[in-house]
């Protein structure tokens, strides 16, 4: 079988890179408006988590569909989270320039610049999978973010790793980064980051043989703070039943092992 065989593994990789790769083009033209980046985002990472799942079929018909669905939740949803993110910048570069105790205020926007990232990262795959109003969806994805935090901040770094590389990198490098970012980049980082929400997180709220059903406000909600009281409830257990075997009747203390909970851990 030769590698340009429809069924070769070779075939079905370029496939994809030339799906992805249509993806990225279509992102890019449609976010000339500011104000659509995040219905496009939304619509991205409706396609990537179905690639992941391999239930891709029409690239350009998903996108769209999922373009139209979420359009007005999805714009609400960005223009909240950019006018957002202006302020804490903003704050950010004026307590720079603060001397004494206000500097310190810095470093309270920053850890409210971190959650804005968190929280941001989640939004809108969160949205293009289920179907919540926009305060459910962004209390959703808080939750979310911080029940699953180690997979937050490798999601983070993903997202922040082109950045990073354009502005440090030598400067050959970063034409390629520039090249990459145009032509593949914002849908192959949503890829990665949807093979994390497949795999270590989205299952935690969708058991398998419910993974069709969509869930309503009041069951999405609840599922994900049941996720976090189960690990917050085994946490305690555990602690208070390593307490009881650590000390025996002769005042020797013994080796108790930590019972496994339903965490994800990296």
């Amino acid at each position: 079988m030769g590698i340009f065989n429809p069924d070769s593994k070779f075939s079905q990789f370029m496939s994809k890179v030339f799906d992805l790769m249509v993806l990225n083009l279509v992102f890019i033209f449609t976010s000339i408006p500011i104000f659509t980046i995040g219905v496009n985002y939304t619509a991205l990472y409706y396609v990537t988590l179905k690639m992941v799942k391999n239930e891709e079929s029409y690239i350009w018909k998903s996108y769209w569909k999922s373009w139209k669905q979420n359009f007005k939740q999805a714009a609400g949803i960005w223009l909240i989270f950019l006018f957002l993110g202006i302020f804490l910048v903003f704050d950010v570069v004026l307590t720079n320039y603060m001397t004494g105790a206000a500097s310190y205020l810095k470093y309270v926007f920053f850890v409210f610049l971190f959650i804005w990232g968190m929280v941001l990262t989640y939004v809108f795959p969160v949205l293009s999978r289920f179907d919540n109003t926009v305060r459910q969806t962004i209390k959703n994805s808080l939750l979310m973010a911080i029940r699953h935090l180690p997979w937050t901040i490798v999601m983070l770094f993903i997202n922040l790793l082109p950045l990073i590389l354009f502005i440090f990198a030598p400067t050959s490098i970063s034409s390629l980064v520039t090249f990459f970012m145009i032509f593949l980049g914002t849908s192959v980082v949503a890829l990665a980051n949807s093979w994390f929400f497949v795999n270590k997180i989205f299952p935690y709220y969708m058991p398998a043989e419910e993974e069709e059903e969509e869930l309503s406000d009041l069951e999405e909600s609840s599922r994900v703070i049941e996720a976090m009281d189960r690990a917050s409830t085994d946490f305690l257990q555990n602690s208070g039943t390593a307490s009881e075997e650590t000390s025996d009747s002769d005042g020797s203390v013994s080796d108790s092992g930590a019972s496994e909970t339903d965490e994800t851990t990296v």
